[in-house]
């Protein structure tokens, strides 16, 4: 098992109370923790007092992050699953998995001693759950490992680890991983370039999301306009977002070209009600979708799927049964609305990495690019909601991808 310089430089040097790595993405920082300092750990407190315990955002990503690679090197005989009881069989000791995402998830060791955690994707955790956790690592043996990528400069983790608490923190960046194929590390540079997903996943740094979102398509619009022959698309898909008085009902079409290579924005629309002369109730909603999916059908091609907004769960029933009644191929489901962080990151690879596209048909949508930009009043990473941009476009796009993006950008 090879190992990098700075990995080696954590074994050697991390032996404080708080152990954390922050940086790049890939870049070699949880590697070192489930082939050598999680199993390490574990077996140095054996018959110890206390709990042991790793936590992550979910139990999900605990198994997808920690504990599945430290199963393909140690087999299933060291590293079990997850069972009823949060807990999983780990180095001959039984070790709590929890999500740390809520409160109310880590409830089970409220009050437990820790004589060693790990932490996953830290920066990702509320709060409360690393306040609670300071009091619980409370033997003199207690440790904390963990890792995470860098977020905005004003997160609470940042403060944490800018105080005088016993901390050893090493910095990653993604050239620190000498086993990544340069390619890959070339590919990625460039799906970053020019944004703050440069600075934090590549170079590592605590940045602040400031300006616009999609630069790269801010400053060149016209190098994103693609005419599409329809025979080129595997799949077309639709994306409705609901607005009120202040916003809009946007409705958006995007196709991929095979094997999911490219994806193309086909057609976009927004409807204000001040625009409208006659009220825009459910059936008056029912029939512009409908008359949107034919105007998609007559020039692209068949309509696969159509995504709407779940947060109207009444308007939504209603484009379904209209839809599936007009359009029976067509199959209808309400949006997943995963974090709208992870939607931007994944636009902004696949424009870095030249794989979207947009038509002429889309004028609402690509004014929406042009115009989306990052909150500055926020200390988290969130888009400028306040009605002087077009969010819903953004929000009807990213309907249609959402589900995809681990096979889009490898998510």
């Amino acid at each position: 098992m090879q190992l990098s310089k700075k990995q080696n430089e954590y074994i050697v040097q991390a032996n404080n109370r708080w152990n954390i790595k922050v940086g790049a993405v890939r870049s070699g920082k949880s590697f070192v923790d489930t082939s050598f300092i999680i199993p390490y750990r574990i077996r140095e407190r054996i018959g110890k007092q206390g709990n042991t315990v790793i936590l992550g955002v979910s139990r999900e990503t605990i198994e997808r992050n920690v504990l599945r690679p430290m199963r393909e090197l140690y087999t299933d005989r060291l590293v079990g699953e997850i069972n009823n009881h949060n807990k999983a069989r780990i180095c001959g000791e039984d070790v709590y998995c929890l999500g740390a995402e809520k409160v109310s998830q880590v409830s089970k060791i409220r009050g437990d001693s820790i004589k060693y955690c790990y932490g996953d994707e830290i920066a990702d955790w509320n709060k409360e759950v690393f306040q609670m956790l300071k009091s619980r690592l409370d033997k003199p043996y207690s440790c904390f490992d963990g890792a995470c990528n860098p977020e905005n400069p004003t997160h609470w983790f940042k403060a944490f680890l800018d105080s005088d608490a016993d901390i050893y923190c090493q910095k990653y960046e993604i050239f620190d991983n000498p086993f990544l194929d340069p390619k890959f590390v070339g590919d990625l540079c460039k799906e970053y370039e020019g944004t703050i997903y440069y600075d934090r996943y590549i170079l590592g740094l605590w940045k602040r999301a400031e300006g616009a979102i999609y630069r790269k398509f801010a400053d060149e619009p016209g190098m994103f306009l693609k005419s599409i022959n329809p025979n080129d698309l595997m799949d077309i898909s639709i994306g409705i977002d609901f607005g009120g008085n202040q916003s809009g009902h946007a409705f958006v079409a995007r196709g991929y070209t095979s094997k999911y290579r490219q994806i193309v924005a086909l057609m976009s629309r927004r409807i204000l009600q001040k625009d409208c002369e006659e009220a825009i109730d459910s059936n008056v909603l029912d029939s512009m979708v409908l008359a949107f999916i034919s105007e998609v059908e007559d020039k692209y091609g068949s309509v696969d799927e159509l995504y709407w907004d779940n947060a109207e769960t009444v308007l939504g029933a209603g484009i379904r049964n209209a839809v599936e009644e007009r359009f029976p191929h067509i199959i209808v489901r309400p949006a997943k609305k995963i974090r709208i962080k992870d939607r931007i990151d994944c636009t902004v690879r696949l424009m870095g990495a030249g794989r979207f596209f947009i038509t002429e048909d889309c004028e609402s949508l690509s004014k929406a690019l042009e115009e989306a930009v990052w909150d500055p009043e926020s200390l988290l990473d969130e888009r400028l909601d306040d009605g002087s941009t077009d969010i819903d476009s953004l929000d009807a796009f990213e309907y249609t991808i959402e589900r995809d993006i681990k096979y889009l950008i490898g998510g």
